[in-house]
């Protein structure tokens, strides 16, 4: 028996090596088997890559046991597919080569191809998703930045922050009110500084008066005078400030707590909203990013998309597309020869064995028939002479009176 990789080809094609009588034939059914092969270890590699991302890319152990169970499926498909030869069993008599097989089930071949899409949006583009990773991960964190605005602003983060902002403005007029006070007050002392100022500069004679001294009822006299009276007042509104303050310290304090209280649901409804955008990031989010940046890139990203996309589907289909466009080569013809001299061989060895039981059958009747009529003719004797005894017995028995006085007669009874 042959062995090798060859072989091995062969084998996985699922055809009948025995069969497989010309190079052509050799090459392209091992060629089937090449791209079985290719297409295991890509359904395998794309299972483990849809249960990734289904898991959110969380790298689970249990991705490389769907895969090869995947695989192992679409790859019976398969070889079904391919090692399948339509014989056509009508006319088995006829040499004719048309009449070898039948025309092609285009349904087997359809319903492979709807297969292929349907694993190409199942492994394919899990596949796709992980090629522009990094590309999808960029697009996400612009569209979470936005989502999480949206939330903060029309949830109950915006409320907090309304109220939040509500009780800085309170906050901020207490202070406007305190300043303003202490700025009056702070104003009065720089203007009773500048007429103390004055007043020294007049009572040294470098004033207005040119006169030394600061006699009483004097110009330096009044200077000293109103800068006390601002001294006063600017003591005064101190004092109103420190008032001012103390009456708002408890609504301060409250203020405070609440700025704090409202900070920790602010942080907390903040954390909430981000755990949401995070969860927003599975196969349909993703999905919805690439097609984002191959409508806006179509010639960077969708072309090259688009291009590996559709080599992986043919490489799902291309066992199955290499059957299509070789039905009816040698190895075909080969397989439907044998196979229509076994139905033949089968058939005639059927046809002799019915006209046996026919003969047979007809034998069995007319030896039963025979027994049967054989069967009546003895069963008339059986009741002839029991006829005949029962008359014997009769004539024994019973006797006539008119021949009591006559001797009886023996007559010989011949049966």
């Amino acid at each position: 028996m042959r062995t090798g990789l060859g072989h091995l080809l062969l084998r996985v094609a699922n055809v009948n090596p025995r069969s497989v009588t010309t190079h052509s034939d050799r090459v392209l059914y091992r060629s089937i088997g090449v791209f079985i092969l290719l297409y295991f270890v890509y359904a395998t590699v794309g299972g483990a890559a849809f249960i990734d991302a289904s898991t959110g890319y969380a790298h689970p152990w249990y991705q490389w046991l769907v895969g090869p169970l995947v695989a192992i499926g679409v790859v019976a498909y398969d070889r079904s597919v391919v090692g399948r030869v339509a014989v056509n069993y009508e006319r088995l008599d006829s040499p004719d080569p048309r009449h070898l097989l039948r025309p092609p089930t285009l349904g087997l071949y359809l319903g492979r191809v709807g297969l292929a899409l349907l694993f190409a949006v199942v492994i394919t583009e899990p596949l796709m998703l992980a090629r522009y990773r990094g590309e999808i991960d960029a697009r996400l964190a612009t569209v979470h930045g936005a989502q999480r605005e949206r939330l903060d602003a029309d949830g109950p983060v915006g409320a907090y922050t309304a109220r939040l902002a509500e009780l800085r403005r309170d906050t901020v007029r207490e202070d406007t009110e305190v300043r303003a006070l202490t700025d009056r007050a702070a104003g009065k002392r720089d203007d009773a500084q500048l007429l103390y100022r004055q007043a020294l500069a007049d009572a040294g004679g470098r004033g207005v008066t040119r006169s030394p001294g600061c006699p009483r009822g004097g110009y330096c006299h009044q200077l000293v005078q109103r800068s006390r009276r601002l001294d006063d007042q600017a003591l005064a509104l101190d004092r109103q400030a420190a008032a001012l303050q103390k009456q708002q310290r408890t609504a301060r304090a409250q203020r405070a707590a609440e700025q704090v209280r409202l900070g920790e649901q602010i942080s907390a409804e903040q954390a909430a909203n981000a755990a949401v955008v995070r969860g927003d990031s599975g196969f349909g989010a993703r999905t919805a990013a690439i097609w984002n940046l191959i409508l806006a890139d179509f010639w960077g990203v969708g072309l090259f998309y688009f291009g590996i996309a559709l080599l992986l589907v043919a490489l799902d289909c291309a066992a199955v597309a290499l059957k299509f466009v070789s039905r009816g080569n040698a190895y075909e013809r080969s397989e439907a020869r044998a196979a229509r001299l076994r139905e033949h061989e089968a058939s005639l060895i059927h046809e002799r064995e019915i006209h046996d039981a026919r003969t047979y059958g007809d034998a069995t009747a007319k030896v039963i028939a025979d027994g049967i009529e054989a069967a009546s003719h003895d069963d008339g004797l059986v009741q002839a002479a029991t006829e005949h005894a029962r008359i014997v017995l009769h004539t024994a028995v019973v006797v006539d009176p008119s021949t009591m006085e006559n001797p009886v007669t023996r007559h010989r009874v011949s049966i």
